[in-house]
């Protein structure tokens, strides 16, 4: 790769989220909610793909990152609220990101011995728990919810400013996600999935890699999940940690492309769009919808949306005529 490919994405990457910043300004607001839960989707997914993707570890639990995320900066923000905001936002996803990389640490080291449908059970157990202790401890007001200090300027449509703090949130956990792609950390990580015993004979510290993996991906996920608490403003254990957003991370990477960069937006942004805009009136439904499009997705591409793209290409240069000689 030349030296000017890594600046020219990066210019790329930029130029597009620069165009979608405007895109409130000519949205209805239905729309510009509906752009909020995909750039929102979107981080996450990429996030979690940092683990279940590239190392190939599919965890069914990241909800509780999200949801440890909200409520440790909720119940510090709640005793902060006299800061300017812009403080307390910050101080909001310092200990929202440090509470998950702390949680995520201390879980890496036994959960990650585990392999496959084990570790992804492993993870929803986790996830459940979390959500347990949130509901029953009466320190972490899951049960009867936490109130979050506004952000939002008084001049600023709150629509429209939780759109954009997403947006610049999204392009982040993308641009970490991008570097860590190209990495030899990445590379080690790509290895892991294809075959983690060779791996390790080949030298790669696998135990380590996942573990930071996974800490990478909580952490992302919990800063994601401070600014959802903030985007609802009110948040009980179960607005946060849902099991729907579970299975929602694993079909966004599915239906984008498994172990891919942009295939978890793709996914993301495609599946909100069905589910928020052509099942709008059927909400009920989209639990079901979503679990019959991952039946499909298994069956008919397992690649996903960029996989039957790639195939497409290599069918159309396999029946181009050859060259004259």
């Amino acid at each position: 790769m030349s030296s000017n490919r890594p600046v020219l994405f990066v210019a790329c990457v930029l130029a597009a989220a620069a165009l979608m910043a405007l895109a409130p300004l000519v949205l209805p607001s239905f729309y510009v909610r509906v752009g909020q839960l995909m750039i929102y989707s979107a981080g996450l997914a990429v996030a979690w793909a940092i683990l279940g993707g590239f190392a190939g570890y599919a965890s069914f639990g990241h909800a509780a990152f999200i949801g440890i995320g909200a409520f440790s900066a909720g119940l510090v923000e709640e005793r902060l609220a006299g800061l300017p905001p812009p403080l307390l936002l910050a101080v909001g996803l310092v200990v929202g990101g440090l509470s998950c990389a702390v949680l995520s640490a201390m879980v890496a080291y036994p959960i990650l011995r585990l392999r496959g449908t084990f570790f992804s059970i492993a993870m929803l157990g986790v996830c459940h728990v979390a959500a347990e202790l949130n509901n029953n401890i009466d320190f972490f007001q899951g049960s009867l919810g936490l109130n979050f200090p506004t952000i939002v300027p008084a001049s600023w449509d709150p629509a429209i400013f939780f759109y954009e703090l997403y947006l610049v949130a999204g392009v982040i956990v993308f641009l970490v996600a991008w570097a860590i792609r190209r990495s030899k950390f990445g590379a080690g990580l790509l290895s892991i999935r294809e075959d983690e015993d060779t791996a390790r004979m080949l030298g790669v510290p696998t135990e380590r890699y996942k573990r930071q993996a996974l800490v990478i991906s909580a952490v992302l996920t919990g800063l994601l999940g401070v600014l959802y608490g903030h985007s609802l403003g009110y948040i009980t254990t179960d607005s946060v940690y849902r099991d729907d957003t579970n299975l929602n991370l694993i079909v966004y990477s599915l239906l984008g492309g498994m172990g891919t960069l942009f295939g978890p937006v793709i996914g993301a942004f495609m599946l909100v769009f069905i589910i928020q805009v052509v099942l709008a009136r059927l909400l009920d439904f989209h639990l079901f919808a979503t679990g019959l499009l991952l039946v499909i997705l298994v069956l008919a591409a397992p690649g996903g949306v960029l996989g039957v793209v790639r195939s497409w290409k290599q069918r159309r240069r396999a029946a181009a005529p050859a060259p004259a000689e």
